[in-house]
């Protein structure tokens, strides 16, 4: 059987690596003695990003969303998550994902707020 917290580590080392090869100083927060509520990942030039890492073939992903909503405080929550053998993949709340495309400057109309 897997031990559950070291397969954890070892998942938030390979993405730690992966935002290496990419040139991003990103490192394991256990390692920097992280705490519960802290990111799993943390990277200054993503610093607006609460990272939740995941790396399980049955993911739950509304309760890994959870997780990053209740734990990032008043940063973006987002889930970088991946099954074995299989690419990494980024989920974010879809008003988070509208900001960012609002703030990039490459929209190619003019989107509405929505109605509240």
């Amino acid at each position: 059987m897997v031990n559950s917290r070291a397969k954890g580590a070892r998942a938030e080392r390979e993405l730690a690596n992966k935002l290496k090869e990419y040139g991003y100083a990103a490192h394991r927060t256990q390692q920097f003695c992280g705490k519960a509520g802290d990111a799993d990942v943390t990277c200054t030039e993503l610093s607006s990003y609460h990272i939740e890492c995941k790396m399980v073939e049955a993911l739950n992903i509304h309760k890994a969303m959870n997780q990053a909503l209740n734990d990032c405080k008043d940063k973006t929550p987002i889930c970088v998550h991946r099954k074995n053998n299989k690419p990494w993949l980024v989920t974010m709340f879809l008003e988070d994902w509208l900001q960012l495309e609002r703030n990039s400057g490459q929209t190619s109309n003019n989107p509405k707020e929505p109605a509240t």
